[in-house]
């Protein structure tokens, strides 16, 4: 049985944000052709498609009608460098706490803030607020202690990035777990190819992820993993994986009810995120796919 999970908040979300996503010079005709066309996709995508699957095909129409693609280099250099002057006081905190592997996770899931997909505005005041509470952030102790067992018996990891900026703080996370679990080979997974602001190789060589793990692309320029839709390597990879890590609402849209050994990080920055959890907005999660889809079999 296919998973459903496009949902009615999802369609509402996408319409609002790519229906008007045309040039300002565009002619009326043009404009009555494109909203046809972003209604067509969003009305014959399976109920197994996850938003980002759908937002791409969008961008390809756009792409195709206008030549319309937002460069978003400039942004992604911007909050990568952030992110790595604040590096060293990040790391100080973590060293410094109680439980490492714990704050570091907390810091990593602030980091998923840094999302221009999910969000309008991506604000650095609150950005650094946010980061001045990550210790204070709720961790599900049942989950927590479940995946630090199996990171301790698991012989390879997958850690699944989202975004930039962000992926300093998954560096912090991925050496505290190489810490404490040095039997474990670790890799992490980049996007294939540009989209929003979305973590590609060229992030995590700036922001130096390659020194703290093997990584790969994803073999696919969409803002989340879509299993058919990636490349052998980064199928294998997941595949052998005895513990998956997968950042961001955009990995979770694409692969919940996958059925695998998944631990998701992210922060909920939408009302169907908030809700579904039952969480404020821009609250940190830490949720495991099986588990979940035990609950929602009940």
């Amino acid at each position: 049985m296919e998973p459903v999970r496009l949902n009615p908040e999802c369609i509402r979300c996408l319409l609002k944000k790519q229906i008007t996503c045309y040039p300002e010079d565009a002619r009326q005709p043009q404009v009555t052709e494109y909203m046809q066309r972003v209604l067509r996709v969003i009305a014959d995508a399976p109920l197994s498609a996850g938003a980002p699957e759908i937002v791409d095909a969008i961008y390809g129409i756009q792409k195709r009608m206008f030549g319309y693609s937002r460069d978003y280099s400039s942004i992604k250099t911007y909050f990568n460098q952030l992110m790595l002057r604040l590096e060293p006081d990040i790391r100080k905190e973590v060293g410094q706490s109680q439980e490492p592997l714990r704050a570091a996770i907390q810091y990593a899931m602030v980091g998923n803030y840094i999302d221009f997909g999910a969000m309008e505005q991506v604000d650095e005041g609150r950005l650094r607020e946010l980061l001045a509470g990550a210790k204070d952030i709720p961790v599900d102790d049942t989950v927590w202690t479940a995946l630090k067992a199996d990171l301790g018996k698991a012989g390879r990891l997958v850690y699944l990035t989202d975004n930039c900026g962000e992926i300093v703080l998954d560096k912090i996370f991925i050496s505290q777990i190489r810490e404490v679990y040095p039997q474990l080979t670790m890799q992490a997974v980049v996007r294939g190819g540009p989209v929003l602001n979305d973590a590609t190789m060229e992030d995590a060589e700036q922001t130096g992820l390659t020194e703290v793990a093997s990584v790969i692309g994803s073999g696919s320029a969409i803002a989340g993993i879509c299993p058919d839709r990636i490349s052998a390597e980064a199928a294998a990879a997941i595949e052998a994986a005895g513990v998956i890590l997968s950042k961001g609402q955009g990995n979770f849209e694409t692969l919940q009810q996958c059925g695998r050994n998944i631990y998701y990080i992210f922060m909920c920055k939408c009302r169907m995120f908030a809700e579904r959890f039952q969480v404020p907005l821009y609250q940190g999660m830490l949720v495991n796919d099986r588990t979940l889809c035990k609950q929602d079999c009940i």
